[in-house]
């Protein structure tokens, strides 16, 4: 027997969206989630995909979120969408908060979308990438709760914490979209080594001493591996400052953990900044871009950020994606 099933897009949507509005979300809020766990899938970041479903749907039941909160925007100033989440998922609130953040860049050259009281926005990059296909260059920041130690020391006190940049090309594409986090690799492919049983390469995480580990439980104990070291640590901090400070969120070391039932609702945040390269570059951006990702390309063999999952996405479109049965079968027990 397969250990994997070929789900079309619009089925692997479907399902998620049942799953989660058979666990109390509401239809509204489960639309934007199932949609964007379609596209993860479509990616090829099965991490981020389906196997979270299980998750976000205990998550609703144990009341660490809320999957029928109603999301607020207000607008401070002119250049500033304010979005709370009011404890629900990030994705509702994102929508809500792009309705103006788009327009309120075209109009002004800028804008800022700051969420608090949010969710595990899933991937980061899903979304710079829709106001890249908007002809915006996208940044994003999400915190996340602490896993990381800092420099010299051995208690996490930031999260995973990426960042995303997305720039805008022809055709509606982003031409370039960066997302990476501030750890070796993101913690959801440690805590699915973990449930699969199998140890993870050395350099992904460290024990609670801070000695390399290849177990993930103990991994999951300890710390995050920070990328590049110190490096690692100084882009978890810089997300930090953007994603919780700035918005009024949660500090990592304050969030509950995005796994399993313990804490209440974490309360991260987002924060996402919308230019239009038309209001900076005096009309020379999409050559730049365009003689950037020419030297890239021009190379055989090299590739560009963003790449991968848009060959990925258009063989995920004519074919669908083939997905675990183990995780099929954990979602279909929900139904």
């Amino acid at each position: 027997m397969s250990d994997t099933r070929i789900l079309s897009l619009d089925e692997i949507e479907e399902l998620s969206f049942r799953a989660l509005v058979a666990a109390g979300t509401s239809e509204a809020n489960a639309r934007p989630l199932a949609r964007a766990t379609a596209a993860t899938e479509a990616d090829g970041i099965a991490s981020h995909g389906l196997a979270y479903i299980p998750i976000y749907c205990e998550h609703v039941q144990c009341g660490k979120v809320d999957g029928t909160a109603s999301p607020l925007l207000s607008r401070p100033k002119p250049g500033v969408i304010a979005v709370d989440a009011a404890t629900g998922f990030a994705h509702p609130a994102i929508d809500l908060g792009f309705a103006s953040l788009v327009p309120a860049a075209r109009a002004q050259g800028v804008a800022v979308l700051a969420i608090r009281n949010s969710y595990n926005c899933g991937v980061l990059g899903y979304h710079t990438r829709r106001l890249a296909e908007a002809g915006l260059l996208g940044l994003g920041f999400t915190n996340a709760p602490a896993s990381i130690a800092p420099s010299g020391g051995a208690t996490p006190v930031v999260g995973t914490n990426p960042f995303s940049i997305a720039a805008p090309g022809p055709g509606g594409e982003a031409a370039i979209l960066i997302d990476q986090s501030a750890s070796t690799i993101a913690k959801s492919e440690v805590m699915k080594h973990a449930r699969e049983g199998r140890p993870i390469p050395e350099g992904w995480a460290l024990a609670p001493d801070g000695s390399p580990t290849t177990d993930p439980e103990v991994g999951l104990k300890g710390s995050m591996a920070p990328s590049g070291g110190y490096k690692g640590v100084g882009v978890a901090l810089m997300v930090e400052i953007m994603a919780a400070a700035l918005t009024g969120a949660s500090l990592g070391i304050n969030a509950s953990p995005f796994s399993g039932t313990l804490g209440g609702p974490p309360r991260t945040g987002q924060c996402f900044i919308a230019i239009d390269p038309a209001s900076t570059a005096a009309g020379a951006f999409d050559a730049a871009i365009a003689e950037l990702a020419g030297a890239v390309h021009a190379q055989g063999g090299a590739r560009l950020p963003g790449d991968g999952r848009r060959a990925k996405r258009a063989a995920a479109g004519r074919a669908g994606v083939a997905v675990s049965e183990a995780t099929l079968a954990r979602i279909e027990a929900l139904l």
